[in-house]
C-alpha cells in the first residue's frame, strides 16, 4: 500500500496549496504575501543576477502582456485528458456494456466548452473608447466610494465610467470590468461575462463527467475483481477473503495512468466547482470580482469630496437589483443605453 499511501499524501497536499492560496486571496499583507516576499529576497542573493533579469523578463512576457501560451496550455490539457479517456476509459467501458450516451456526454460538454472559450477570448469585453465614453458614463451611477465621478485614466486620457477599470495587459480601460484571464487571453468585462460564465459551468461539467465515469468504470472493475478473486492465500496458506486495500492496489497496478487522471480531474472538478460558485455568486449579487476585492480592502480608498473627513465611509452595493435581474444583466449587458430615471 506503499503506493497508494505516496498517492493520497500527493492529493493532500496540492489540495492544501489551493485552500492556502484560496483563503490568502484579497487579503493585503496575508502570511501567503509575506512567505512569497521573503522567500524571493532570499533567493535574490543566490540566483545572479542576470538569470533574475532574465526571469523578470520571461514573467512580465508570462503575466503581463497578451499571450496565447496559456490557451495553448489548456487546450493541451484538455486534449491530454480526453486522450487518455478515449483510449482506455472509453474503450473498457463499451466492453462493459456502459450507456453509450453516457460515454459520449463528456465530448458534447467538451465542445460546449471549447465553443465558449473561442467565443469569449474574441469577444470585445467592453473596451471604453472616446466613442463610447460619454454613453457608457451613464449606464451605471458612480456610488461615490468605489467609483467616483471625475477620474481620469492616465494612460487612455478618458474619463472613467462606473465600474470601469485600466488592464495593464489589454492596455485599455474595460467597462464593468471583472478580471484579465490568461486562460481566455482576453479581459472579462461586461460585453463577455455571460460567455465567461458559461465557459467556466462547462469546463466544470466537464471536468466532472470526466471524473464521473472514469470512478464508475473502476468500481465496476473493483467488483468484479472482487467477485473473481474472493478469497487470496495467506502466509499459512490458508483462504482468507480479499480486502479492500489489496483489490484497490490491484487497481493501481493495473489502470496506473487512469487512476492518475481519476485523481487529477477530480481535484480539477473541486477547484473549478469552488471558483464556479464563486462567480455565480458574483454574477447573483452584481458584483465584480474587482468590485469584490476592492469592498474587502476598502481602508485605501480616497475620501468622498462631499462627505466629511473624520466620518468613515461605508460600502453598500448599489448595482443589485435582485437575483433575477442580476443574472439577466449578465448576459444582456448595457453597455450604451442610458440608465433609466426614476
Amino acid at each position: 500500500m506503499d503506493f497508494l499511501t505516496l498517492f493520497l499524501l500527493y492529493l493532500c497536499s496540492v489540495l492544501a496549496v489551493a485552500a492556502l492560496l484560496c483563503l490568502s486571496s484579497g487579503r493585503q499583507e496575508s502570511f501567503l504575501t509575506r512567505s512569497v516576499t521573503r522567500a524571493s529576497q532570499v533567493l535574490s542573493l543566490l540566483i545572479p543576477s542576470q538569470l533574475q533579469r532574465v526571469a523578470q523578463r520571461a514573467l512580465h512576457r508570462l503575466f503581463h502582456t497578451r499571450s496565447r501560451l496559456f490557451v495553448v496550455l489548456h487546450v493541451a490539457l484538455q486534449a491530454a485528458v480526453f486522450g487518455e479517456y478515449t483510449w482506455e476509459v472509453f474503450v473498457y467501458c463499451r466492453e462493459l456494456q456502459f450507456h453509450l450516451l453516457l460515454l459520449l456526454l463528456p465530448y458534447l460538454l467538451l465542445a460546449g466548452n471549447l465553443g465558449c472559450l473561442l467565443l469569449c477570448s474574441r469577444a470585445n469585453p467592453g473596451t471604453v473608447t472616446k466613442s463610447n465614453a460619454a454613453s457608457l458614463a451613464k449606464v451605471y451611477a458612480y456610488d461615490g466610494v468605489l467609483f467616483q465621478r471625475g477620474l481620469v485614466c492616465p494612460t487612455c486620457t478618458l474619463e472613467k465610467p462606473a465600474r470601469s477599470k485600466h488592464c495593464s495587459v489589454c492596455r485599455a480601460c474595460v467597462h464593468r470590468f471583472d478580471h484579465h484571464c490568461v486562460w481566455v487571453n482576453n479581459c472579462i468585462g461586461a460585453g463577455n461575462a455571460g460567455l465567461f460564465l458559461l465557459y467556466l459551468l462547462s469546463l466544470t461539467a466537464t471536468a466532472g463527467a470526466v471524473a464521473a465515469v472514469t470512478a464508475a468504470l473502476l468500481v465496476r472493475v473493483l467488483l468484479l475483481s472482487s467477485a473473481l478473486h474472493g478469497t487470496h492465500l495467506d502466509a499459512q496458506g490458508q483462504e482468507q477473503p480479499v480486502g479492500i486495500p489489496l483489490l484497490v492496489q490491484h487497481l493501481f497496478l493495473t489502470f496506473p495512468r487512469i487512476v492518475f487522471m481519476l485523481g487529477f480531474v477530480i481535484l480539477l472538478t473541486l477547484v473549478l466547482g469552488g471558483y464556479c460558485s464563486f462567480s455565480l455568486y458574483l454574477a447573483l449579487t452584481n458584483q465584480t470580482t474587482n468590485e469584490w476585492c476592492k469592498s474587502r480592502r476598502f481602508g485605501g480608498s480616497p475620501p468622498v469630496p462631499s462627505q466629511p473627513h473624520d466620518r468613515p465611509l461605508v460600502y453598500r452595493n448599489i448595482y443589485s437589483k435582485g437575483i433575477w435581474r442580476n443574472l439577466k444583466e449578465i448576459f444582456n449587458p448595457p453597455m450604451t443605453l442610458e440608465r433609466k430615471k426614476k
